[in-house]
């Protein structure tokens, strides 16, 4: 069964068709054509004759009013020795050109300089001639990823560069460019990335993010803006602080129950009456942050309300 990871990193790779280019021309330096736009593709190369060939992410390169394929790109995360995929991946290649009646590239995405290895080498298929070179992305290729505006425009970017530098010096920095991107972002993808970046972190970083986070969450949703703004009004007329604090507190309350709700519905996961009672009710604001989380994860949504031990 995929990982977390795993799955993680085909999501980044599908919620931004580019990525696969820009990973092939800007961290690889490989060549990709000028193109207009990205489309994610079926992954499902299934043969006439039943086998199971499914890539992890199939993006196609468009070009022109006609949206004519300039390029398709085989994205594969291969986070651990797979003695099948070399013999997979030329198949994966040569199925979807000819489907798509495009070049197409292999781009195999991995996490540990032992696996940039093993992946990168050739592939002899046999055939005179013919001899597959994937290309690779590690760590060390995936840029680190600083400023606020370039997190802003490409959040997958920024998420990529955490999870690839999330432990070394620049980590503080990248988290700190990643907040930048939040508001932006839906609230799947908002829960999602957050998640990924955090677990990323070193311990340092990972300390600074979360009193970042606290001190500036009442920004991330409009919820939470709308229920901040009429706390504010009510301290206003009252001439009470308590009045601000706790429409700040019920707006953040209300925002994080929407998210959980909100990643749910997304995933198309049944939500039953007493799940959703139970999340709306909820006054306990670690509780609600740890639920966003197990919200982007969980099979069944009563999971989401299992407790440690029970």
């Amino acid at each position: 069964m995929p990982s977390v990871t795993h799955e993680a990193l085909v999501e980044l790779f599908k919620n931004r068709p580019t990525l696969a280019a820009e990973m092939l021309h800007d961290a690889l330096g490989h060549p990709v054509p000028a193109f207009t736009a990205a489309r994610v593709e079926a992954s499902d190369l299934t043969e006439i004759a039943p086998s199971d060939r499914r890539a992890d992410v199939i993006v196609v390169l468009l070009v022109g009013k006609r949206k004519r394929p300039a390029m398709a790109i085989v994205v594969e995360v291969q986070l651990g020795v797979d003695r099948d995929k070399p013999y997979a991946w030329p198949v994966y290649v040569t199925q979807t050109r000819a489907r798509h009646r495009c070049p197409t590239r292999l781009l195999v995405v991995t996490t540990t300089r032992a696996m940039v290895r093993w992946c990168s080498r050739p592939i002899d298929t046999g055939h005179p001639g013919w001899t597959l070179k994937p290309l690779v992305l590690g760590p060390r290729g995936v840029p680190v990823v600083t400023d606020a505006e370039q997190a802003k425009a490409a959040p997958e970017v920024v998420v990529l560069s955490a999870m690839a530098h999330g432990q070394s010096k620049a980590g503080e920095g990248i988290g700190t460019a990643f907040l930048g991107a939040l508001p932006a972002l839906d609230a799947e993808r908002r829960a999602l990335y957050w998640d990924l970046v955090l677990s990323s972190m070193n311990e340092a970083a990972k300390r600074t993010l979360e009193a970042m986070m606290k001190s500036r969450y009442e920004f991330q949703s409009e919820f939470a803006r709308t229920y901040a703004a009429k706390g504010r009004e009510e301290g206003r007329k009252e001439g009470l602080r308590e009045g601000l604090q706790e429409g700040l507190r019920e707006g953040l309350l209300k925002a994080k129950a929407h998210d959980v709700l909100a990643i749910l519905e997304a995933r198309g996961l049944e939500i039953p009456v007493e799940v959703r009672e139970r999340v709306l009710a909820s006054a306990d604001v670690d509780e609600l942050d740890r639920w966003v989380r197990r919200a982007a994860v969980v099979s069944d949504t009563r999971e989401l309300l299992v407790t440690a031990g029970s």
